[in-house]
């Protein structure tokens, strides 16, 4: 009797699941029993991208190179033969299409900053997939733990500045699982706001009486002065 057809099991046997473009990947597809010729498709999001046929209980092997972000994704295998009917499906595998991270920004919502004030330092990269590790550094040392971010969103730290060597300059660094592409943002720093001297809202106080005495002085020459001259004509 035809023996039953098994559900094929879809491996990957060269390459891995997280890939690169131009990468070569090749996945195994293989019912454990059943009456051959088996005949196996594979699928990629429900479309049909390769079949093969088996004469034997040996597996199917498809080579495929990751050319493009639609080869990427959810790749299943149908095993066939001519006692079944409708055929079996695989397991799933799916690909996840690594790219490398862009120039990450540096930025706060402000440039100056005086001592014992609060301020935020943000660093993003705007492209790249995801995770991203961010890194933050004050010269050559690192001020912070990594943060690893899942969604496309800035990592934040904040800084107490307590001393005027805190204003110096401040970078970071991202790297995701893309080989070799770690990136250095532009250099920040924190600029000595401007502190008013106590002194200058009485100098100010002081010119405005000043200069109201001048003006009413002004304004009485003519009130005052005038009629005793005429007077004394």
């Amino acid at each position: 009797f035809p023996e039953m057809l098994s559900n094929p099991k879809l491996v990957l046997v060269q390459g891995a699941l997280n890939v690169v473009l131009k990468q070569n990947v090749t996945l195994s597809c293989l019912s454990e029993s059943g009456s051959p010729p088996v005949r196996y498709t594979l699928f990629r999001h429900n479309q049909q991208v390769s079949a093969l046929n088996r004469s034997d209980l040996t597996p199917a092997l498809f080579t495929l190179t990751i050319s493009s972000a639609s080869d990427a994704g959810e790749y299943k295998c149908k095993a066939e033969c001519n006692t079944s009917t409708g055929g079996k499906y695989s397991n799933s595998l799916s690909f996840t299409l690594l790219e490398p991270i862009s120039k990450p920004v540096l930025s706060s919502p402000t440039s100056q900053a005086k001592k014992g004030q609060n301020v935020t330092l943000s660093c993003l990269s705007e492209n790249g997939s995801l995770p991203i590790t961010y890194l933050f550094f004050k010269g050559t040392q690192n001020i912070s733990p990594q943060k690893t971010m899942q969604k496309r969103e800035a990592a934040v730290i904040f800084l107490f500045i307590d001393s005027f060597s805190d204003f110096g300059t401040y970078k970071c660094k991202a790297n995701n699982s893309f080989p070799n592409t770690t990136k250095y943002s532009n250099g920040f720093n924190f600029t000595l706001a401007e502190e008013r001297s106590h002194s200058q809202p009485l100098i100010l106080s002081l010119g405005l009486i000043l200069l109201l005495l001048i003006t009413g002085l002004a304004l009485a020459i003519p009130l005052f002065v005038v009629p005793l001259y005429k007077a004394s004509e």
